[in-house]
This record gives structure tokens, C-alpha cells and sequence, in this order.
């Protein structure tokens, strides 16, 4: 099959569910309201809480949920054929993603941009908070740990990035203060903010740039996870205006480019998916399709990452509730069209299904590397892009990306810790220095702690997706119970989080059962512990439902809002 057919199919169903199931969505059932105060203005502070124009706030959130996730899990997941990995990111973006995303601002907006833990406190009770809130911070956890060794190896495996990547803060903090204080408009600004990150771009295979093999001790590995944690802390106490927007900003366009430029590529060449639609012949040790695909692509089809986005730092700047639509549906459908093109990549960017086969010997093979490559490869043939600065410009959108979520990942965890305070009276961890030094500990510390070479983020990863999606159910969970207390139609985020729970439930136990087979105690434990804590809140959350069903029966109907 051609790869345009399936670019055609992916991204017209997804615009049909922006244009169409998205209006009804967010009028119908959510019942955006344009005269609501926003938190951005009620609790207006100049620092987490501010007034955002729409298409600013679409890039901050759209950017810093996307991260490296949405092209490593269907660049993975295609090892089972390219057929169940497009139909679970379009499917998931329309029905899942998006009501899922949008309905995390929507919620959070509505009770003071509360985050969906902390939400969780009031809407169905403390103890479903707390676990929560458990599974929240390892996820975040997880997230902060990994994406420092994915940005430090793609550092180290393409000097020509290095350029670019870090001149990319330096644009972008130009840029918030030229868009803050009104010195020009916004369509100048981004003008200048584009231009300038391609000039590095295209300068970086000029002028490639490593760090020393050693640094007082530390390999080159180690040296960038401790300067992109540094960093990333930083930027987690600036103002958001400063730098968080900006970079998040113009990483959105960088990557709508990127993105036209690679379906514009798949276009005039018209690359063969090489990969089979079902793939009959499987490596060996490759798990079961079902259900393991729907944890392996999370972000692009649904991700609970994304709900502590939407209600971590993004309800904080709705500048309208309106809003909602276009940034946590429409930056659904913006990571739904990256993970597409990620599986066109991973499938119609090799030669021949030989060489397709060599690279997905054994399930985990591909990700990243067969993005970039066979993104290149497409790029070189299409436009006539270099192939070092088609590299080049695959691996800055995927570390610029990993940065952005890095540096929300890190605020989100600072927020975690601040909200333990509150709930604790613990007075100085409501301050955001010394909470930000704990969440940077905790990531340095797994990091470091369990992988002297500074994976030690790895060492957990493996129960990443199933934690994020569990994270995504719940969040659902929330999400419709909040529904039913306002008396609106419930089915819209029951249905899906009942598929995500049942099948997140499923593969925590066939990993429970492989890490058992293994021996790795550690893992087995871990997952134990994520099991038990998904059907403790998944009790709780049906228990308050119910009641809530039941009280709405006996109950006259006295507000409609």
C-alpha cells in the first residue's frame, strides 16, 4: 500500500473529529462557557497563573505533552503490523484523546485549575487523592528520568543537534519578552522565532558540538543528564511567560513545519509501506497484541501524562473557557498527526521489508532511530533534503520536544510536592525552591541511584506505559463523575475509560506474569503496587459514581448548567 493513502485517511479522519465530534463535545456535554472567569484571571499571580492567547497556550500544552512518546510508542508498536497501530491513533485521538484532554482542562478550569489529583480529593474522596496522587508522582517520575537519558543519547548520537537545541532557549526567551511587553505582534514574532531556529538547524551539521568523553568523572552521558536537570529546574521557577510558553510555542510551529515538510515528502515520493499491514511473523518473545498495544502507544492515542498537563500548568493560563477546544482537543489531533507520521516513517522509510526486519529483530527495536532514519530517508527522496540535515532536523524536533516535556514534567512534580504541603502542613514544601529542589532530587536519584550511568530511569520504564494509561482511565474516571454531578451525559468518557481500564488491568497481569517468569522481584513488586492501587481508586471512583447516579434518581432536576 502507498503511504499517502494511509496520509489521507489518518489526517482527514482526525480533522472530521476536530471539526465535528470536538464542537459537540465541548457545546454538548462539557457546555463551554464563554462569560465563565478562568482561573488565569481570578488568581492572576504573573508567574503559574496567566491570561494565555489561545494559539501560544495550543503550542505550550500541545509541545509539552508530545515529547518524544508519540513517535517512540508507534515506532515500536508497528512490530505487530501497521494496520492495529493506525487505527488505535486515529480512533484514539478522536474518541479518546481528545474528550480525554479537553475534559482534564474543562475540569481543572472549573475548580480553581486544581490538578486532577488534588480534584480527585473533592470530587470522590482523600483516600482516592492519595493513592492518586502516589500514581501521579511516579509517573512524572518516570517521564523526568527517561526523557534525560533519551535527550543525553540523541545529544551524543548527533552532535549536529546540539546547536540548535540550546540555541532554541536562547530564541525563546527573546521571544517571551518581546510578545509580553508588546514590542511587536505575534505573527512577527513568530516569524523571527522560526527563522532564527532553522538558521541553527541548518548550521548545526557546520558546527557539531560534544562534550568530552569525561568531565570530573562523569561520562558525556552523565554530564548532559545533570545539565538538562539543572537546566530544567531553572526553568521550572521562571515565570511561564519568560520562557515555558515561548519555547513551547515555537516548538509548535517548528513542529507543524516539520510535519508539512514530511507529508509534503510522502507526497511527491510516494513511498511503498514496506512493513506488513499484520505482521504473521512475529520475533520471538514478542508479547500479545491485545493488550499490550494499547499501553505501548499511549501519547498519540491517549496518555495520562497529558491530563497533568492539562491540569497542571495549562487551566492555570485558559484565557477563555472556549478555549478548551482548541487547545486540549486540537493539540490531541496535533500528536495524533505526529505519531501518524511517526508510523509512516517507521514503515515506508526502509528499502524493502528486509531491511525493515533487520531493524525489528525483537520487540522494543526501532523507536526513535527508525523515525529519524526512516524519516530521512523519506525527506532525502521527497525534497531533497541532505540526509545529515534531514537527521538533524528529526532529532531536534524529537530533544526539543523531550525538553519541553521535561520542563513541564519537572513544574508538575514541583506542583505535587507544593499540594503535599497543603494537605500535610508541611510549611516550607509549599514553597517552590525547596520543592523544586525535592522533585529534582527524586528524578537524580532514580537516575543515578539505580543506574550509576544515569539510566537508572530505565530500570522502571518498563511499566511506564502501563502506569500512564492507568493514569488516563482514572483521570476519565474523574472526569465523569463530575458529569454526573452536573447531570450531563456520562457515556462520552465512560465508554472509553472502561476500554482503557479493562485493558491497562490486562497488561499490568501479563506483566506481572513476565516479570515473574523473569525473576525481577523488583518489577514484580512495583507492578503490584500500581495493580493494587488501580483497583483501590477504580473501587472508590465507581462507589462515588453510583451514589451519584442513585442521589440524581431521588433527586429533582433544580440546575442544568
Amino acid at each position: 500500500m502507498n503511504a499517502i493513502f494511509l496520509m489521507l485517511m489518518g489526517l482527514g479522519a482526525m480533522a472530521l473529529g476536530y471539526f465535528v465530534y470536538s464542537k459537540f463535545i465541548c457545546e454538548k456535554i462539557f457546555k463551554v462557557d464563554p462569560h465563565f472567569r478562568t482561573p488565569a484571571h481570578e488568581l492572576q499571580d504573573g508567574i503559574d497563573y496567566v491570561p494565555t492567547n489561545k494559539y501560544i497556550l495550543w503550542g505550550h500544552h500541545f509541545t509539552s505533552v508530545a515529547g518524544a512518546a508519540p513517535i517512540i510508542g508507534p515506532a515500536i508498536a508497528v512490530i505487530w503490523g501497521w494496520v492495529p497501530a493506525f487505527l488505535w491513533v486515529v480512533f484514539g485521538t478522536i474518541f479518546f484523546a481528545g474528550v480525554h484532554d479537553a475534559g482534564a482542562i474543562w475540569a481543572s478550569a472549573r475548580n480553581k485549575a486544581k490538578s486532577i489529583g488534588s480534584l480527585t480529593g473533592d470530587i470522590v474522596g482523600n483516600r482516592a487523592r492519595s493513592i492518586f496522587m502516589i500514581v501521579i508522582f511516579l509517573v512524572l517520575l518516570m517521564v523526568n528520568a527517561v526523557f534525560a537519558v533519551v535527550i543525553a543519547g540523541q545529544l551524543i548520537n548527533f552532535p549536529s543537534a546540539t546547536i540548535p537545541v540550546w540555541g532554541a532557549i536562547v530564541v525563546a526567551l527573546i521571544i517571551g519578552q518581546l510578545i509580553y511587553r508588546k514590542i511587536i505582534g505575534l505573527l512577527m514574532v513568530t516569524i523571527i522565532g522560526v527563522v532564527a531556529l532553522y538558521a541553527m538547524i541548518y548550521a548545526g551539521p557546520m558546527l557539531p558540538l560534544s562534550l568530552p568523553d569525561s568531565i570530573a568523572g562523569f561520562s558525556a552521558r552523565q554530564s548532559w543528564i545533570v545539565i538538562l536537570f539543572a537546566y530544567a529546574a531553572i526553568a521550572s521557577l521562571l515565570p511561564v511567560w519568560m520562557l515555558l510558553q515561548p519555547r513551547d510555542y515555537i516548538n509548535g510551529i517548528q513542529l507543524f513545519i516539520g510535519l508539512i515538510l514530511m507529508y509534503g515528502a510522502v507526497l511527491i515520493s510516494g513511498p511503498e509501506l514496506v512493513a506488513p499491514a499484520f505482521n504473521t511473523n512475529l520475533p520471538e518473545n514478542t508479547p500479545s497484541m491485545i493488550p499490550l498495544l494499547f499501553v505501548t502507544i499511549a501519547c498519540g492515542a491517549i496518555s495520562g501524562f497529558h491530563g497533568l498537563v492539562s491540569s497542571g500548568t495549562t487551566s492555570k493560563q485558559l484565557d477563555k473557557e472556549p478555549d478548551v477546544r482548541f487547545v486540549g482537543y486540537f493539540g490531541a489531533v496535533g500528536e495524533g498527526s505526529l505519531a501518524l507520521a511517526a508510523i509512516i516513517a517507521a514503515t515506508a522509510g526502509f528499502a524493502t521489508l528486509a531491511d525493515w526486519q533487520a531493524i525489528y529483530h525483537s520487540f522494543g527495536q526501532g523507536g526513535v532511530s527508525a523515525f529519524i532514519n526512516g524519516g530521512a530517508n523519506i525527506l532525502q527522496q521527497g525534497v531533497g533534503l541532505d540526509t545529515v540535515l534531514a537527521q538533524t532536523l528529526l532529532t531536534v524536533m524529537v530533544v526539543l520536544f523531550a525538553g519541553t516535556t521535561m520542563d513541564t514534567g519537572l513544574r508538575l512534580q514541583r506542583y505535587i510536592f507544593q499540594e503535599w504541603g497543603h494537605i500535610y502542613n508541611i510549611g516550607w514544601m509549599q514553597k517552590a525552591a525547596p520543592a523544586t529542589l525535592l522533585a529534582v532530587g527524586s528524578c537524580l536519584l532514580l537516575a543515578f541511584g539505580a543506574g550509576g550511568d544515569g539510566a537508572g530511569g530505565m530500570l522502571i520504564w518498563p511499566l511506564f506505559g502501563t502506569t500512564n494509561q492507568l493514569l488516563a482511565g482514572l483521570t476519565l474516571l474523574v472526569i465523569t463523575v463530575m458529569l454526573v454531578k452536573k447531570r450531563r451525559p456520562m457515556w462520552y468518557t465512560l465508554a472509553p475509560l472502561i476500554f482503557l481500564l479493562v485493558m491497562t488491568t490486562l497488561a499490568l497481569l501479563t506483566q506481572l506474569k513476565s516479570f515473574y517468569d523473569k525473576g525481577d522481584w523488583f518489577l514484580f513488586t512495583l507492578d503490584l503496587v500500581v495493580l493494587a492501587a488501580a483497583i483501590l481508586v477504580s473501587l472508590e471512583c465507581s462507589a462515588t459514581l453510583t451514589k451519584q447516579i442513585k442521589a440524581n434518581k431521588n433527586t429533582p432536576v433544580t440546575d442544568k448548567s
